[in-house]
């Protein structure tokens, strides 16, 4: 399994979890793409059906899943760079559609994957950082420039960078301007899209504890969107899988990597790079069936049905809902044992 030596314990310091307090309540989100073609009939890209979850204040919820699942989607849609085809999604009990740009703003921000696009390569750190303050407050100068420099203490920029520009940055310090940026209205709930990805692994490991240390100081619920199955396990109190637009298993950290309920979960955990010793220990998985099927054209019953071998006639014909198993919810019409 992923190596526990990468970051500090997700609880570590966090103080007691609010599990209990819903912040963040997503019910019946779909996102459709039409996709055009010249002379052909359009065609439907269903990227999100029928999500439902909870974020709990101060909690961390991890998403994991291949490529093409629908993460970065999700954090799109509740980021309003994409608006969803139907569903609802409230924040502190209040519909985010109706929320003024301020008030979403001062309530939900994104830190991006990709720390060298992220950020303006035009404008000095000390104005990237600002530029929230500026747009949605009406703080003084003074006041922005004291809470501008109190930033970049807390995520590890010294105040001499404040004249820098992107590129003379590193790429972990790059990801610190875009989380010190991110914080700078102090939103209540943080969307993490693969926020280490790009660095190295070493810096990786500094960023999470970073990331660890400042949810703890400023009672952040975070949504941390990742394909890193070592770093999920560390940070998330909670797990959600997702497969080509579906919650397929969604439940306790613990629970879901110690007993996987849906076979997909199960695939994933036997992916994740891991030493193994002992010469014996092999996938139980058919590789040849490995590959995921296409989202314009997904199978009429369960879609993870070409590739598991559990699958039974029923699954080849309806698609599972969401049911309680041992704790988590499961679609699945043959959870597994144990």
């Amino acid at each position: 399994m992923p190596n526990k030596m990468l970051v500090s314990s997700s609880f570590e310091g966090k103080g007691e979890l609010t599990m209990n307090q819903a912040l963040l309540n997503v019910s019946g989100l779909n996102k459709n793409f039409e996709i055009k073609k010249l002379f052909k009939k359009p065609l439907t890209l269903k990227a999100l059906s029928d999500v439902n979850f909870t974020v709990n204040k101060n909690e961390t919820l991890g998403i994991v899943g291949e490529s093409g699942c629908g993460k970065s989607t999700l954090a799109k849609v509740l980021t309003q760079l994409e608006f969803p085809s139907s569903g609802n999604v409230e924040i502190d009990g209040l519909d985010f559609k109706k929320l003024n740009p301020k008030e979403f703003h001062a309530t939900i921000q994104m830190v991006f994957q990709d720390p060298y696009q992220s950020l303006n390569p035009r404008k000095k750190a000390f104005d990237i950082i600002a530029d929230p303050l500026r747009i949605n407050t009406d703080k003084s100068e003074a006041e922005i420039k004291e809470l501008v420099l109190s930033m970049m203490k807390k995520v590890g920029l010294r105040e001499e960078f404040k004249e820098r520009y992107p590129h003379h940055f590193s790429g972990g310090q790059r990801q610190r301007l875009g989380i010190a940026r991110a914080l700078m209205l102090r939103p209540k709930l943080l969307i993490l899209d693969e926020p280490v990805s790009a660095l190295d692994v070493s810096i990786q490991a500094q960023v999470l504890n970073l990331l660890l240390e400042l949810q703890n100081e400023f009672s952040l619920s975070y949504l941390f969107i990742t394909h890193d199955l070592s770093v999920v396990e560390h940070i998330s109190d909670r797990i959600l899988v997702m497969y080509l637009g579906r919650i397929i298993e969604y439940g306790d950290r613990n629970h879901v990597f110690q007993n996987p309920k849906h076979p997909y979960t199960k695939l994933l955990l036997e992916s994740a790079p891991k030493i193994i010793t002992d010469k014996s220990l092999k996938t139980t998985w058919n590789t040849s069936t490995s590959e995921a099927p296409s989202a314009l054209s997904l199978p009429k019953g369960c879609a993870f049905a070409p590739r598991c071998e559990y699958k039974t006639a029923k699954c080849l014909e309806t698609i599972p809902e969401l049911q309680n198993i041992e704790g988590r919810s499961v679609a699945c019409f043959e959870p597994l044992k144990g």
